[in-house]
């Protein structure tokens, strides 16, 4: 059953707007918004919630994380008045914090339902996988308070779908549907949303049976050569092939594939 985790930094101490829980038998911790009904985002959350990334990739007990949210919404977005009472300073620092998930070097998924507003829709773009209720909204409606997207928002967008969609929903601050999203190539999944946990818990599962040292170098290579030439992303690639082809993890898939059993991987 799933705990409350204990965490070793006192920044940590008091959590502000979410919890943290472990499952050590399914080597899964969640992190799930607790400000319902909206899931506001403080100014104060973000800084934690980068701590909390930070702390749960270096715990050997945690093999997948999983960021969802209490109620029908996963974020209506930030809290609007902590922007103005924010110094220059602590702004700058936005993207960095709601960057976490893609730092991280664990599978990251995201259990997105209702409003993904906002920090909402940055925050869950960059995690490795988002899996959208039916009732999801995209969107980021910076545009509408005279702003953009401020937090990694319109770059990410961008990448995935290309500049015209994200001009589309930036400059019109247009929400989409997560079916939508889905054909867009922003949603890995759309299920109904009383599945949402279900789907969830099933890729959980599923990202357990491989090794955690392929599952690093590959969400690595692929963040690292995101932006790089083809060239560069094969010459790359073949590096990180060569370096698992020492490791004991694939000594023993290809041993458990002639043995036909399945493998059990240490990470190693």
């Amino acid at each position: 059953m799933p705990s409350s985790y204990i965490f070793a930094d006192p920044r940590l101490n008091k959590l502000d707007g979410f919890k943290v829980e472990l499952d050590e038998q399914r080597e899964r911790a969640d992190i799930i918004l607790g400000r319902p009904p909206y899931n506001v985002v403080s100014m104060p959350q973000r800084d934690q919630l980068r701590l909390t990334f930070e702390t749960l990739d270096e715990d050997p007990r945690v093999r997948v994380i999983v960021l969802r949210a209490e109620g029908e919404h996963f974020s209506s977005g930030g809290n609007i008045g902590g922007f103005m009472e924010a110094s220059p300073e602590h702004v700058s620092k936005l993207a960095w914090n709601i960057a976490a998930p893609a730092r991280c070097a664990k599978p990251v998924i995201v259990a997105n339902r209702g409003y993904c507003f906002g920090v909402g829709f940055e925050l869950s773009l960059a995690c490795d996988f988002r899996i959208a209720s039916e009732t999801t909204q995209y969107a980021l409606p910076e545009q509408k308070l005279g702003q953009i997207p401020g937090s990694g928002g319109s770059a990410r967008l961008q990448k995935m779908v290309g500049i015209t969609r994200t001009k589309d929903i930036v400059m019109r601050s247009k929400r989409i549907s997560a079916k939508q999203a889905l054909e867009w190539g922003i949603a890995t999944e759309c299920v109904p949303d009383f599945e949402l946990e279900k789907a969830t818990d099933q890729l959980v599962d599923e990202l357990r049976t491989f090794s955690p040292l392929a599952q690093r170098t590959a969400k690595k290579l692929l963040n690292d050569t995101e932006d790089s030439t083809l060239a560069i992303a094969i010459e790359l690639e073949g590096h990180c092939y060569s370096r698992l082809r020492q490791s004991d993890d694939f000594k023993e898939g290809v041993e458990a594939f002639n043995a036909k059993r399945p493998p059990k991987f240490a990470g190693r």
